[in-house]
Parts: C-alpha cells; structure tokens; sequence
C-alpha cells in the first residue's frame, strides 16, 4: 500500500487525538518505497499553527542519530569498537570501568544508566562536570553485560569519544551529516532555526510525576534535575545546548526520512558506514530485559529492534514525551515503511499507539 492511500487514515487518526484533546500540536510522516505523506495539526505552542518545518524537541528519538555519528568516526577509523573508552579517556579507568569498550556505550551496556547523585546538584548545561563525574564513579552493572537504558548519559559518553577521537563535537560532527543528507535533524538548534521551534507542555496529569516516581525510571531521570520540567527545555539555552540524549529537535519528514535512509546498503546511511557497521546498526548486539526498561529488548548499536511475525524486522527508538521514529524493514532487506510522529505534547506512548494501530491494519505486528 502506498503512502498516498494511507495518508487520509493517518490524518484522520492524528485529528483525533487533537479533537480529543490529547494533541496540542504535531505531525506525523509516512515514507514508502512508493513515495510519503505528511499531516499537521494543532499549534506549535508561540501564537502559530503547526507548519511541515516545524521542529520539536523528541527526548531519546536522539539516540539513534547520535550513536551513528560515532559509527562514522568508527567507519573512518578513528575508533573501534572494540577500543576500551579509556584508551581516550583515561580517568574513565576508574572504578572497573576500564573494559568498557565503545560498542558496549552504543548498546547501552557501559553499566552507566544514571548519572551519580552528586550530579542532582548541577545544571544541565555543565557539561565537564556531567563528564567528570561519569569518568569517577563506579558502574551500576557490570560493563559488556545485560542492557540497561543509558537515559540521559548516552549522549555525554559518546560526545566524549567523538572529541577525542575527531577533535570536534558530537552535535558539529552531526550537523555535517544531517546537512549532507537533507535530513531536518538537530541535537543544537542553530540561531536560524529557533523560531521554527515549538514549545512542549504536558498532556494529561501524569507528566512527569509517573516517570520521576517510577523507581525505574526516576533516578535516571532526575540527574541532572529540570530535564523533565517545560520551563528548561523551551528555553533557548537549552535548545541551543547539545545535550545529546535527548535533545534531538526534529521535523516529522525529518526524522521519518532519516529511517526511510536507514536499511539500504546502498543508501546513504550504508554508504556512511560500511558493510560491517551498517549491519552493526541494524543487526541486535544484545538481547534480555532491559533493567531500566523493565521488558526484552534488543538493541544494535543504537536502535531498538524488534523481530516481527511475518520475518520483518521494525528499527527505532522513542521518546518518553510520545515522540517516534521506525522503519520496518522487509524479510528481504528493502524498506517496508518508515515512520515518524512529533508531539509538543508531553505525555505517554498512547497517541503513537493510536497511530500505529492505522499502520498495522496493512503491516500487521501480531501472526
């Protein structure tokens, strides 16, 4: 089925949920080998309606995005994967930390979910003393074993391996790639592109009571504090600061162009990488549940992959405002359909359930 004949059911589901209340303002794009499909709704939260271009900050949809900007310092072999992290960074030796290797920071097992305690004190914008303090403390599990969603410190442990093994940023070695791409991806806004950003606000009663008193998900939630909290990330110095776990601000057509990018070996991503780490990103490192998660989860080096029924396999990752991004992969390696959804909305994963029901009446998950 082609986006085409998709596109009004799409629209229509995401006009309820703005009807309903649950969507204060976003878009959704479907991209088919056929061609894709976009629709707005809503407002973008500063006095304008939703617009195609406008951007929204996506909370974890960065992971993906800032775990291939290291694949691409590996694919110019500045790093391997299997490199300690502290060959670069030698105070990231401390406290059994020092068999910690760059493909275990990609798949989320650096043992390092949560940023120490101490960093409750400390303003999302201090990024060496985010850094330090990693390098110091102790790992909650042990390095190279089981998963465990690294929330907000993925980001922090892979800037550090792109500076030291490129001399520049992880959010000025991104922005080459998006900009080389096309794709409308950003981990820092750049003065240009503020305006087009929309503002966040809780949907429901939930946010970010349910996530900070989760005892899961609070503690890797809740250091360094405000991340959760509309007023900081509206902001301007926040949006501005490449905070790279969560601070992916994206159109929909961006982010779902991104993963239509994704599976060929031949496409752009697969041209960036290789062979061998292309399939690295598609193909699960590690498989169990995941102890912050708290389900079976597989991860690549940097998505989440989930086998379906029919031999297809689905690639992406979401974020706990509601955002999403994946594509879903064919039994013979072609691209089935990518997908995005962006909200201002902070809520839960409901409003991209509803929309992923539309989805799976052509592509069902269930045999």
């Amino acid at each position: 089925m082609t986006a085409e004949t998709l596109a009004p059911r799409l629209e229509a589901a995401l006009r309820d949920l703005a009807a309903s209340g649950r969507e204060p303002g976003g878009a959704l794009c479907l991209v088919t080998p056929d061609g894709s499909a976009e629709a707005i709704v809503g407002d973008d939260g500063r006095g304008g309606a939703w617009a195609t271009d406008t951007l929204v900050m996506t909370y974890s949809c960065a992971k993906p995005l800032v775990a291939l900007t290291v694949l691409s310092a590996v694919a110019e072999g500045r790093l391997r994967l299997d490199q300690p992290v502290a060959s670069l960074w030698p105070a990231y030796a401390a406290r059994g930390k020092g068999a910690t290797t760059v493909a275990d920071v990609l798949s989320h097992r650096a043992g390092q979910p949560a940023f120490p305690s101490a960093c409750g004190e400390l303003g999302f914008d201090d990024r060496e003393a985010l850094v330090a303090a990693l390098a110091a403390a102790p790992p909650e599990l042990p390095p190279g074993g089981g998963s465990a969603e690294h929330a907000l410190t993925y980001g922090h442990l892979c800037d550090e391996l792109v500076r030291r093994s490129c001399d520049e940023t992880l959010a000025d070695r991104f922005a080459r790639i998006a900009a080389a791409q096309g794709w409308d991806l950003h981990l820092a806004v750049a003065d240009a592109d503020l305006v087009r950003v929309a503002d966040v606000e809780p949907v429901g009663s939930g946010w970010p009571g349910d996530y900070l008193g989760d005892p899961r998900w609070g503690p890797v939630l809740s250091r360094p504090p405000g991340l959760l909290d509309p007023a900081v990330v509206n902001a301007r110095s926040f949006r501005q600061h490449c905070f790279g776990a969560i601070s992916l601000h994206a159109s929909a057509a961006g982010l779902a162009r991104f993963y239509a990018d994704l599976p060929s070996a031949s496409g752009p991503v697969g041209g960036l990488l290789g062979p061998v780490l292309h399939q690295g990103l598609l193909t699960p490192q590690v498989s169990g549940v995941d102890a912050v998660i708290g389900r079976e989860v597989s991860w690549t080096l940097g998505l989440q992959a989930d086998a379906m029924p029919d031999g297809a396999v689905e690639l992406g990752m979401g974020g706990i405002g509601g955002c999403c991004g994946w594509v879903r992969v064919d039994p013979s390696g072609e691209l089935a359909y990518a997908f995005a959804y962006v909200s201002r909305g902070l809520g839960d994963g409901d409003r991209a359930d509803a929309l992923a029901a539309v989805l799976e009446e052509v592509w069902p998950v269930e045999p």
